[in-house]
Protein backbone atom coordinates (compact mmCIF):
# COMPACT_ATOMS: atom_id res chain seq x y z
CA UNK A 1 0.00 0.00 0.00
CA UNK A 2 1.65 3.34 -0.63
CA UNK A 3 2.09 5.92 1.78
CA UNK A 4 0.22 9.12 2.09
CA UNK A 5 0.92 12.59 2.66
CA UNK A 6 -1.29 15.86 2.71
CA UNK A 7 -0.43 19.16 0.08
CA UNK A 8 -2.12 22.03 1.38
CA UNK A 9 -2.21 25.69 -0.14
CA UNK A 10 -5.09 28.21 0.53
CA UNK A 11 -5.72 29.39 -3.29
CA UNK A 12 -6.41 27.81 -6.69
CA UNK A 13 -3.66 27.03 -8.80
CA UNK A 14 -3.39 29.13 -12.08
CA UNK A 15 -1.69 26.23 -14.40
CA UNK A 16 -1.76 28.88 -17.41
CA UNK A 17 0.20 31.62 -15.46
CA UNK A 18 3.93 31.38 -15.71
CA UNK A 19 4.77 32.57 -11.98
CA UNK A 20 6.48 30.77 -9.72
CA UNK A 21 3.94 31.13 -7.03
CA UNK A 22 1.87 28.69 -9.46
CA UNK A 23 4.40 26.45 -10.95
CA UNK A 24 6.25 25.31 -7.69
CA UNK A 25 3.03 24.11 -5.97
CA UNK A 26 2.61 21.69 -9.31
CA UNK A 27 6.68 20.69 -9.24
CA UNK A 28 6.31 19.54 -5.07
CA UNK A 29 3.02 17.34 -6.02
CA UNK A 30 4.16 15.71 -8.46
CA UNK A 31 7.51 15.48 -6.67
CA UNK A 32 6.00 13.71 -4.11
CA UNK A 33 4.45 11.57 -6.32
CA UNK A 34 7.93 10.54 -7.82
CA UNK A 35 8.89 9.85 -4.33
CA UNK A 36 6.89 7.31 -3.93
CA UNK A 37 3.58 9.14 -2.10
CA UNK A 38 -0.14 9.11 -2.81
CA UNK A 39 -0.75 12.65 -2.27
CA UNK A 40 -4.34 13.96 -1.19
CA UNK A 41 -4.19 17.57 -2.29
CA UNK A 42 -6.30 20.30 -0.62
CA UNK A 43 -5.79 23.50 -3.39
CA UNK A 44 -8.49 25.32 -4.94
CA UNK A 45 -11.34 28.23 -3.69
CA UNK A 46 -12.75 27.80 -0.41
CA UNK A 47 -15.98 25.80 -0.93
CA UNK A 48 -13.35 23.54 -2.69
CA UNK A 49 -10.85 23.53 -0.22
CA UNK A 50 -13.79 22.55 2.42
CA UNK A 51 -15.10 19.15 0.24
CA UNK A 52 -11.38 18.34 0.07
CA UNK A 53 -10.73 18.70 4.16
CA UNK A 54 -13.64 16.88 4.89
CA UNK A 55 -13.09 13.80 2.94
CA UNK A 56 -9.04 13.96 4.46
CA UNK A 57 -10.42 14.68 8.34
CA UNK A 58 -13.00 11.05 7.28
CA UNK A 59 -9.95 9.42 5.98
CA UNK A 60 -8.41 10.30 9.25
CA UNK A 61 -10.87 9.40 11.54
CA UNK A 62 -11.48 6.12 9.84
CA UNK A 63 -7.93 5.37 10.85
CA UNK A 64 -5.88 6.01 7.17
CA UNK A 65 -2.10 7.06 8.37
CA UNK A 66 -0.96 10.25 6.80
CA UNK A 67 2.96 10.70 6.82
CA UNK A 68 3.32 14.68 7.09
CA UNK A 69 1.20 17.59 5.97
CA UNK A 70 2.64 20.19 3.63
CA UNK A 71 1.59 23.66 3.07
CA UNK A 72 2.52 26.13 0.88
CA UNK A 73 1.40 30.16 1.85
CA UNK A 74 0.18 32.19 -0.98
CA UNK A 75 1.72 35.99 -1.56
CA UNK A 76 -1.57 36.84 -0.14
CA UNK A 77 -2.83 36.58 3.38
CA UNK A 78 -4.54 32.55 3.81
CA UNK A 79 -7.96 34.24 4.99
CA UNK A 80 -7.50 36.52 1.41
CA UNK A 81 -7.14 34.24 -1.07
CA UNK A 82 -10.75 34.23 -2.75
CA UNK A 83 -11.96 35.75 -5.79
CA UNK A 84 -13.29 38.47 -3.81
CA UNK A 85 -10.34 38.87 -1.16
CA UNK A 86 -12.67 38.81 1.87
CA UNK A 87 -12.30 36.26 4.44
CA UNK A 88 -15.61 34.01 3.94
CA UNK A 89 -13.46 30.93 5.00
CA UNK A 90 -11.92 32.65 8.17
CA UNK A 91 -11.65 29.32 10.10
CA UNK A 92 -11.21 26.79 7.55
CA UNK A 93 -7.38 26.02 6.75
CA UNK A 94 -5.79 26.73 10.06
CA UNK A 95 -8.68 24.42 12.14
CA UNK A 96 -7.80 21.94 9.28
CA UNK A 97 -3.83 22.01 10.42
CA UNK A 98 -4.96 22.30 14.05
CA UNK A 99 -6.97 18.89 13.50
CA UNK A 100 -3.76 16.75 11.76
CA UNK A 101 -1.80 18.25 14.38
CA UNK A 102 -3.86 16.65 17.34
CA UNK A 103 -4.24 13.42 14.84
CA UNK A 104 -0.09 13.50 15.35
CA UNK A 105 0.39 14.33 11.80
CA UNK A 106 3.85 16.71 11.29
CA UNK A 107 3.15 19.47 9.64
CA UNK A 108 6.03 21.96 7.75
CA UNK A 109 4.86 25.25 5.79
CA UNK A 110 6.89 26.63 2.71
CA UNK A 111 6.49 30.42 3.44
CA UNK A 112 6.63 31.70 0.10
CA UNK A 113 7.70 35.51 0.18
CA UNK A 114 7.70 38.37 2.57
CA UNK A 115 7.35 40.96 -0.12
CA UNK A 116 4.93 42.69 2.00
CA UNK A 117 7.35 43.62 4.06
CA UNK A 118 9.36 46.12 1.27
CA UNK A 119 9.01 49.12 -0.66
CA UNK A 120 7.85 47.24 -3.59
CA UNK A 121 4.56 45.91 -2.03
CA UNK A 122 3.89 49.61 -1.22
CA UNK A 123 4.64 50.58 -4.53
CA UNK A 124 2.03 48.70 -6.01
CA UNK A 125 -0.80 47.96 -3.05
CA UNK A 126 -2.62 51.01 -2.21
CA UNK A 127 -2.82 52.77 1.68
CA UNK A 128 -6.19 51.36 1.98
CA UNK A 129 -5.80 47.78 0.81
CA UNK A 130 -2.04 47.59 2.08
CA UNK A 131 -2.97 48.26 5.61
CA UNK A 132 -5.85 45.89 6.16
CA UNK A 133 -3.43 43.09 4.55
CA UNK A 134 -0.77 43.82 7.15
CA UNK A 135 -2.90 42.33 9.91
CA UNK A 136 -4.27 39.29 8.04
CA UNK A 137 -0.27 38.83 6.98
CA UNK A 138 0.55 38.85 10.95
CA UNK A 139 -2.65 37.09 12.23
CA UNK A 140 -0.65 34.31 9.21
CA UNK A 141 2.45 34.61 11.31
CA UNK A 142 0.76 34.08 14.35
CA UNK A 143 -1.16 30.91 13.37
CA UNK A 144 2.06 29.60 11.85
CA UNK A 145 3.80 29.67 15.29
CA UNK A 146 0.92 27.81 16.98
CA UNK A 147 0.89 25.42 14.90
CA UNK A 148 3.90 24.84 12.86
CA UNK A 149 6.81 22.13 13.20
CA UNK A 150 8.99 23.68 9.96
CA UNK A 151 8.75 26.15 8.58
CA UNK A 152 10.33 26.07 4.96
CA UNK A 153 12.06 29.11 3.34
CA UNK A 154 13.79 30.08 0.31
CA UNK A 155 16.61 30.90 1.94
CA UNK A 156 17.52 31.05 5.94
CA UNK A 157 18.80 34.32 5.06
CA UNK A 158 15.04 35.20 4.63
CA UNK A 159 13.94 34.35 8.23
CA UNK A 160 15.78 37.46 9.90
CA UNK A 161 12.78 39.66 7.53
CA UNK A 162 10.20 37.58 9.34
CA UNK A 163 8.39 39.26 12.28
CA UNK A 164 7.56 38.01 15.61
CA UNK A 165 8.66 35.10 17.43
CA UNK A 166 8.76 31.32 16.79
CA UNK A 167 9.13 28.15 18.40
CA UNK A 168 9.05 25.92 14.91
CA UNK A 169 12.28 24.78 12.84
CA UNK A 170 13.14 26.68 9.82
CA UNK A 171 15.13 25.21 7.05
CA UNK A 172 15.70 26.50 3.59
CA UNK A 173 14.10 24.50 1.07
CA UNK A 174 14.80 26.82 -2.30
CA UNK A 175 13.13 25.69 -5.82
CA UNK A 176 14.38 22.50 -7.57
CA UNK A 177 15.62 21.36 -10.92
CA UNK A 178 13.43 19.78 -13.72
CA UNK A 179 14.98 16.61 -16.02
CA UNK A 180 15.39 18.27 -19.47
CA UNK A 181 16.97 17.31 -22.62
CA UNK A 182 19.40 19.24 -22.76
CA UNK A 183 20.12 18.28 -26.56
CA UNK A 184 23.51 17.04 -27.63
CA UNK A 185 25.27 19.89 -27.80
CA UNK A 186 24.34 20.92 -24.73
CA UNK A 187 28.09 21.57 -23.43
CA UNK A 188 29.76 23.68 -26.75
CA UNK A 189 29.63 27.43 -27.06
CA UNK A 190 27.02 27.65 -30.35
CA UNK A 191 29.20 30.03 -32.45
CA UNK A 192 31.20 33.13 -32.72
CA UNK A 193 28.95 34.74 -30.66
CA UNK A 194 28.11 34.26 -26.47
CA UNK A 195 24.31 33.94 -26.44
CA UNK A 196 23.06 35.45 -23.11
CA UNK A 197 19.35 34.39 -22.33
CA UNK A 198 16.89 35.96 -19.14
CA UNK A 199 13.91 34.16 -18.73
CA UNK A 200 11.63 35.78 -16.37
CA UNK A 201 9.87 38.66 -14.95
CA UNK A 202 10.59 42.60 -15.98
CA UNK A 203 9.78 45.65 -13.82
CA UNK A 204 10.88 47.29 -10.31
CA UNK A 205 12.26 43.83 -9.30
CA UNK A 206 14.00 42.69 -12.35
CA UNK A 207 15.95 46.12 -13.93
CA UNK A 208 18.18 44.67 -16.75
CA UNK A 209 18.81 48.10 -18.35
CA UNK A 210 22.65 47.89 -18.06
CA UNK A 211 22.81 44.27 -19.81
CA UNK A 212 20.10 45.99 -22.68
CA UNK A 213 22.93 48.24 -23.17
CA UNK A 214 26.00 46.72 -22.82
CA UNK A 215 24.79 43.83 -25.37
CA UNK A 216 23.61 46.55 -27.66
CA UNK A 217 26.72 47.98 -27.69
CA UNK A 218 29.10 44.96 -27.81
CA UNK A 219 28.83 42.87 -30.70
CA UNK A 220 30.58 39.65 -29.15
CA UNK A 221 27.28 38.90 -27.87
CA UNK A 222 23.94 37.89 -28.36
CA UNK A 223 20.73 38.73 -25.65
CA UNK A 224 17.42 36.86 -25.85
CA UNK A 225 14.74 37.63 -23.45
CA UNK A 226 11.55 35.39 -22.66
CA UNK A 227 9.14 37.62 -20.40
CA UNK A 228 5.00 37.55 -20.17
CA UNK A 229 3.94 40.03 -22.99
CA UNK A 230 2.15 42.41 -20.68
CA UNK A 231 5.23 42.67 -19.12
CA UNK A 232 7.16 43.48 -21.96
CA UNK A 233 4.03 45.93 -22.80
CA UNK A 234 4.59 47.85 -19.43
CA UNK A 235 8.45 48.07 -19.83
CA UNK A 236 8.59 48.46 -23.56
CA UNK A 237 9.30 52.56 -23.60
CA UNK A 238 12.44 51.82 -21.35
CA UNK A 239 14.36 49.70 -23.24
CA UNK A 240 13.29 49.98 -27.20
CA UNK A 241 16.01 52.16 -27.59
CA UNK A 242 18.81 49.32 -26.87
CA UNK A 243 16.71 46.89 -29.28
CA UNK A 244 19.15 45.42 -32.66
CA UNK A 245 19.97 42.31 -34.72
CA UNK A 246 21.37 40.82 -31.38
CA UNK A 247 19.17 41.37 -28.86
CA UNK A 248 15.26 39.88 -29.56
CA UNK A 249 12.42 39.79 -27.17
CA UNK A 250 10.28 36.70 -26.90
CA UNK A 251 7.08 35.44 -24.66
CA UNK A 252 7.32 31.47 -24.64
CA UNK A 253 6.64 28.86 -21.88
CA UNK A 254 6.93 25.30 -21.81
CA UNK A 255 8.74 23.20 -24.36
CA UNK A 256 8.89 26.29 -26.48
CA UNK A 257 11.20 27.67 -23.71
CA UNK A 258 13.45 24.91 -23.70
CA UNK A 259 14.06 24.65 -27.22
CA UNK A 260 15.07 28.29 -26.96
CA UNK A 261 17.30 27.70 -24.17
CA UNK A 262 19.28 25.34 -25.85
CA UNK A 263 21.02 27.99 -27.85
CA UNK A 264 21.71 29.88 -24.65
CA UNK A 265 25.39 29.79 -24.04
CA UNK A 266 25.07 31.81 -20.69
CA UNK A 267 21.98 32.48 -18.33
CA UNK A 268 21.56 35.61 -16.82
CA UNK A 269 20.61 36.86 -13.19
CA UNK A 270 22.01 40.17 -13.36
CA UNK A 271 19.36 42.48 -12.23
CA UNK A 272 19.34 45.76 -10.58
CA UNK A 273 20.11 44.76 -6.66
CA UNK A 274 18.29 45.42 -3.85
CA UNK A 275 18.36 44.69 -0.43
CA UNK A 276 15.52 42.23 -0.98
CA UNK A 277 17.81 40.19 -3.55
CA UNK A 278 20.28 39.11 -0.80
CA UNK A 279 17.37 36.48 0.85
CA UNK A 280 15.07 36.05 -2.26
CA UNK A 281 16.16 32.79 -4.27
CA UNK A 282 14.60 33.34 -7.43
CA UNK A 283 13.21 30.72 -8.82
CA UNK A 284 14.71 31.10 -12.43
CA UNK A 285 18.59 29.81 -11.30
CA UNK A 286 17.12 26.39 -11.02
CA UNK A 287 15.40 26.72 -14.34
CA UNK A 288 18.72 27.61 -15.59
CA UNK A 289 20.50 25.19 -13.64
CA UNK A 290 17.94 22.49 -15.37
CA UNK A 291 19.72 23.28 -18.60
CA UNK A 292 23.04 22.70 -17.31
CA UNK A 293 24.79 26.31 -18.62
CA UNK A 294 26.70 28.58 -16.73
CA UNK A 295 24.76 31.30 -14.98
CA UNK A 296 25.97 35.14 -14.28
CA UNK A 297 25.02 37.04 -11.83
CA UNK A 298 25.10 39.85 -9.38
CA UNK A 299 28.01 39.49 -6.21
CA UNK A 300 26.25 39.55 -2.75
CA UNK A 301 22.71 38.50 -3.80
CA UNK A 302 21.67 35.42 -2.65
CA UNK A 303 21.96 33.98 -6.16
CA UNK A 304 25.32 35.31 -6.56
CA UNK A 305 26.72 33.10 -3.69
CA UNK A 306 24.69 30.19 -4.60
CA UNK A 307 26.09 30.04 -7.79
CA UNK A 308 30.24 30.87 -5.79
CA UNK A 309 29.57 28.45 -4.21
CA UNK A 310 28.62 25.73 -6.36
CA UNK A 311 30.95 26.75 -8.95
CA UNK A 312 28.42 27.15 -11.90
CA UNK A 313 28.74 30.28 -13.34
CA UNK A 314 30.15 33.83 -12.55
CA UNK A 315 29.33 36.68 -10.56
CA UNK A 316 30.41 40.54 -10.94
CA UNK A 317 29.14 43.90 -9.34
CA UNK A 318 26.17 45.71 -10.52
CA UNK A 319 28.46 48.31 -12.39
CA UNK A 320 28.74 48.87 -16.47
CA UNK A 321 32.75 47.99 -16.19
CA UNK A 322 32.33 45.05 -13.88
CA UNK A 323 29.88 43.55 -16.13
CA UNK A 324 31.55 44.41 -19.16
CA UNK A 325 35.21 42.50 -18.11
CA UNK A 326 32.99 39.82 -16.57
CA UNK A 327 31.75 39.02 -20.05
CA UNK A 328 34.96 39.55 -21.89
CA UNK A 329 36.80 37.06 -19.60
CA UNK A 330 34.04 34.49 -20.46
CA UNK A 331 34.38 35.61 -24.09
CA UNK A 332 38.40 35.31 -24.27
CA UNK A 333 38.17 31.72 -22.09
CA UNK A 334 35.68 29.50 -23.75
CA UNK A 335 37.80 26.74 -22.14
CA UNK A 336 36.41 27.62 -18.83
CA UNK A 337 32.73 28.23 -20.46
CA UNK A 338 32.75 24.58 -21.76
CA UNK A 339 34.41 23.55 -18.00
CA UNK A 340 31.51 25.00 -16.28
CA UNK A 341 29.14 22.71 -18.63
CA UNK A 342 30.38 20.08 -17.57
CA UNK A 343 30.04 21.00 -13.88
CA UNK A 344 26.97 21.38 -13.68
CA UNK A 345 25.71 17.71 -13.31
CA UNK A 346 26.99 16.96 -9.79
CA UNK A 347 25.39 20.06 -8.76
CA UNK A 348 22.44 19.71 -10.43
CA UNK A 349 21.49 15.79 -8.75
CA UNK A 350 21.64 17.65 -5.59
CA UNK A 351 18.80 20.09 -6.32
CA UNK A 352 16.38 18.76 -8.25
CA UNK A 353 12.48 18.53 -7.10
CA UNK A 354 12.63 14.74 -6.10
CA UNK A 355 15.18 16.13 -3.74
CA UNK A 356 13.51 18.97 -2.77
CA UNK A 357 10.77 16.32 -1.81
CA UNK A 358 12.71 13.76 0.39
CA UNK A 359 14.17 17.04 1.90
CA UNK A 360 10.68 17.89 3.17
CA UNK A 361 10.12 13.56 4.41
CA UNK A 362 13.39 13.65 5.52
CA UNK A 363 12.31 16.30 7.91
CA UNK A 364 8.75 16.10 9.11
CA UNK A 365 9.36 11.90 9.30
CA UNK A 366 12.45 12.70 12.08
CA UNK A 367 9.65 11.81 14.93
CA UNK A 368 7.76 9.05 13.16
CA UNK A 369 10.70 6.91 13.36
Amino acid sequence: MKKKCIFHIPFKIDKNYAAASQLRPMKMIQAFKDIGYDVDVVSGYGKERKEKIKVIKDNIKKGVKYDFMYSESSTEPTLLTEKNHLPLFPLMDFSFMKFCKKNNIRIGLFYRDIHWKFDQYKKSVGFLKRSVAYGFYYYDLFMYNKILDVMFLPSIEMGKYIPLNYNYERMKLPSGCDYIDCGYNHNKVHNDKINILYTGGLGNLYDLELVFKIINEDENYTLTIVCRENEWKSQENKYKRYINDRIKILHLKGKELDEEAKNADVFCLLAKPSHYWEFAMPMKLFYYLSHKKPIIAVKGTIGGRFIEENKIGYTCEYELDSIKNKLNEIYENRSDLEFKFRNMNEVFEKNTWQQRAREVKEELMKSNF
